[in-house]
């Protein structure tokens, strides 16, 4: 299979390149730079253009494209580039699929679609929630409207577990300084998946023709932020004493930090569970464990 990669170069990006070259598929990656290498295919948004060749013999896409929701404030100039950096891509890489009679397009998107869930569990069923990062993840989707024929699968992914980078690889050195604590009241539910079963999702996402539509991304156990945190303390070793209240988060980072923080999706893999993927990751402490 050839499969051309936007966002190739970040966390998922890049583990997902390095699966699908282990097992003998061919990778093309989009880059906003010159190429430098075979394989690379210079793309700018903004005006629409891929470098010719790109979408040849191509039988998937996977656009992972995106610039980091966290940690700085959503001020409305940063919401315009958060949108603009995942719309826009969107729009152009769909066209692109529909135009090259593409079979398959697998986006991004996230379990911050449902908003602030609190202790309801939601499949892919579930209603857009309220906020920004709702509204976002509901214009992103729809960006992939114009892909034509092809299948799409439209990945909401929780929060990636990696020694390598996300959050986890954000909070390990304040855990193993014992700085770690839960956030806000605690009790706000945190979606995870360890970073071998989204690579393994994305891969199954690909090849299994009968998974379309939204895809939840997410490990099969939700746990609160206060289970979370004496997760992390467990795999480290470490104590996890302290507390940073909500109010605090939500006067350093404004409504990034409530939305990031301090929201919370309870958010199950229903759909990916019933076309037959099997998580090698099921608990936190394994996905804990193996970041």
């Amino acid at each position: 299979m050839r499969v051309l990669i936007a966002g190739a170069s970040g966390l998922i990006g890049s583990a997902l390149r390095d699966r699908l070259l282990r097992e003998g598929h061919e990778v093309r990656r989009l880059v906003r730079r010159e190429a430098r290498e075979g394989g690379e295919f210079r793309w700018n948004p903004p005006s629409g253009t891929i470098a010719n060749g790109a979408f040849e013999g191509v039988d998937a896409v996977v656009n992972l494209a995106g610039a980091p929701l966290f940690p700085s404030r959503w001020s409305a100039m940063r919401k315009q580039q958060l949108t603009d950096s995942r719309v826009e891509p969107t729009d152009v890489l769909a066209e692109s699929v529909a135009e090259h009679g593409i079979g398959v397009l697998v986006n991004a998107s996230a379990v911050g679609y449902y908003g602030h869930t609190h202790e309801s569990i939601v499949d892919e069923s579930g209603p857009r929630g309220r906020g920004f990062l709702a509204e976002l993840c509901e214009a992103w989707e729809a960006a992939t409207s114009g892909a034509g024929d092809a299948r799409v699968v439209r990945i909401r992914t929780g929060l990636v577990l990696s020694a390598k980078g996300g959050l986890y690889g954000t909070l390990r050195p304040l855990f193993q300084l014992c700085l770690g604590g839960r956030l806000g009241s605690g009790r706000q539910y945190m979606s995870w998946i360890a970073l071998e079963d989204e690579v393994g999702a994305i891969v199954h996402a690909l090849t299994h023709d009968d998974l379309t539509g939204p895809v939840n991304l997410t490990g099969p156990d939700p746990v609160t932020n206060a289970e979370f945190t004496r997760a992390v303390g467990r795999a480290l070793r470490r104590p996890a004493p302290w507390w940073v209240p909500g109010i605090a988060l939500k006067t350093v980072l404004g409504q990034a930090g409530e939305e990031m923080a301090l929201f919370g999706q309870r958010a199950v893999p229903a759909a990916l569970e019933r076309s037959g993927y099997v998580f090698r990751h099921r608990t936190l402490d394994s996905a804990l464990a193996a970041a």
